[in-house]
């Protein structure tokens, strides 16, 4: 347990960003796992519009520092890398 006042403040300001930080990691995820798993099931056109959004929320945790650019762009990357193999199939 923390001992002085500065301590027990940075965990508090630590608490408070997790729990902002997890709003953002979580709802990218879910977008993410939506996209995918519409993919596995062969709804391209409903996983193109949720690419869209898992994109856009990716993007914002990103910008908001919640995850690195970098891992926002290589997350977007695989995600449309997946998308376009599965219309290729398709095709």
């Amino acid at each position: 347990m923390a001992n002085t006042k500065s301590a027990i403040k940075r965990i508090r300001a630590s608490e408070r960003r997790r729990r902002y930080n997890q709003v953002h990691r979580s709802r990218a995820r879910t977008f993410v796992k939506k996209t995918r798993s519409l993919i596995a099931a062969g709804q391209l056109e409903d996983a193109e519009a949720m690419a869209r959004q898992a994109i856009s929320a990716l993007d914002k945790a990103a910008q908001k520092g919640v995850i690195h650019k970098n891992n926002a762009a290589r997350r977007k990357a695989r995600l449309m890398k997946q998308l376009n193999q599965a219309k290729q199939q398709v095709a």
